[in-house]
């Protein structure tokens, strides 16, 4: 099932922050990599490329082994990744912020795979529009993407969390339960607990990600001590993916047998796994990552991430502003501390696959 991506574990960086402060910068050179992720349309070609041996071919050529590892558990799978069990994971770039930069790991987006272009979404009982939230419960998973959604939707309506509606944590199994009883008005959740719920006859849609686009980013990253030490492995996981993205992406029968095999291990099938595609603007070629990456918005973005994440209290332990944590782009520049430089976004592998020089 999809139901497992996008917890944000609230006390994960206050807990392990003490330990791995005084890690080493730089890991020692190894051949051996390891990299974590959870079931999501997003990230669904990892376990494809595994299982096809794409993720074997590249790893030979650069004479590595990557052991790719699928979590039940999202925010676990972020944990492990935190704690050093882990050089990669895949994530998004608010929990990406949340986690392990604010726990001390310096970490690098390597692959900036899609974002959300609908997949999530702000659902109401009644009511014609957004404006009707107000006053209102709303059952999401707190502090999670859906959080940061409703509070992009209120600001776009004059609307706050503080002052017009209240917030019940809800866990996203629970959701479509939550849903169907009379005292749960208002819902945000993600694919595929929207379409279940936009199946019912109570249920209208009044915000969703497509209004916020390149916000809601998913991506695969890796320890940055890992990459500097070991840049075959970028170049691996670069050469895997998009040696994948084209086959998945192609109008043949091996691209509709990728897409099936993709929907069915994440417990739909091919129909229901191209939905979703459809609510998710993937970047199939490299030079469409690079263009997005080396745009504007990313940095507009992280910094209304940074924002949401100060006011909520998850940059960490005594963060004094939403710039505790510097966070790198492409061109050099910075947003934040520049002496805690703890999440960076390069172009580097992107590039490499966009120019053939993997």
């Amino acid at each position: 099932m999809m139901k497992t991506r996008r917890f944000l574990g609230k006390l994960t960086a206050g807990l392990i922050a003490a330990s791995l402060l005084s890690a080493p910068a730089l890991a020692a050179p190894k051949k051996d990599f390891k990299l974590a992720w959870s079931i999501y349309v997003g990230w669904m070609p990892w376990q494809y490329a595994d299982e096809n041996g794409i993720v074997k071919k590249w790893a030979d050529k650069y004479g590595i082994t990557i052991d790719v590892v699928q979590f039940n558990d999202y925010v676990e799978s972020i944990n492990q990744y935190t704690a050093g069990g882990f050089d990669a994971v895949t994530l998004t770039n608010m929990d990406a912020l949340s986690i392990p930069a604010a726990g001390g790991v310096d970490t690098t987006a390597v692959i900036v795979g899609d974002f959300s272009n609908g997949n999530d979404a702000v659902i109401l009982k009644g009511g014609e529009d957004l404006a009707s939230i107000k006053g209102r419960k709303v059952n999401l998973v707190e502090f999670s993407v859906s959080h940061y959604l409703l509070a992009r939707a209120l600001e776009s309506a004059g609307l706050t969390e503080r002052e017009h509606v209240s917030v019940v944590s809800t866990s996203d199994a629970d959701m479509v339960a939550a849903w169907s009883t009379p005292q749960v008005t208002a819902v945000v959740t993600w694919n595929p607990l929207v379409a279940e719920i936009m199946a019912q006859p109570d249920a209208r849609k009044v915000f969703d990600s497509s209004r916020i686009p390149g916000e809601i980013m998913d991506l695969t990253v890796v320890n940055t001590g890992v990459l500097n030490d070991n840049p075959a492995f970028g170049k691996a996981l670069a050469g895997i993916w998009y040696e994948t993205m084209a086959i998945m992406s192609a109008q043949t029968p091996a691209g509709a047998a990728a897409r099936a095999a993709m929907g069915k291990a994440s417990g739909t099938d091919q129909k229901g796994y191209e939905a979703q595609l459809e609510a998710t603007r993937m970047f199939y070629k490299p030079a469409e990552a690079l263009a997005f990456v080396r745009g504007a918005e990313p940095k507009s973005t992280m910094r209304k991430v940074a924002g949401f994440l100060f006011d909520h209290g998850l940059l960490g332990n005594g963060a004094p502003s939403a710039e505790a944590i510097g966070i790198q782009f492409p061109d050099g520049s910075l947003y934040g501390s520049d002496r805690f430089v703890k999440f960076r976004f390069t172009d580097t592998y992107m590039a490499a696959a966009a120019d053939g020089t993997l």
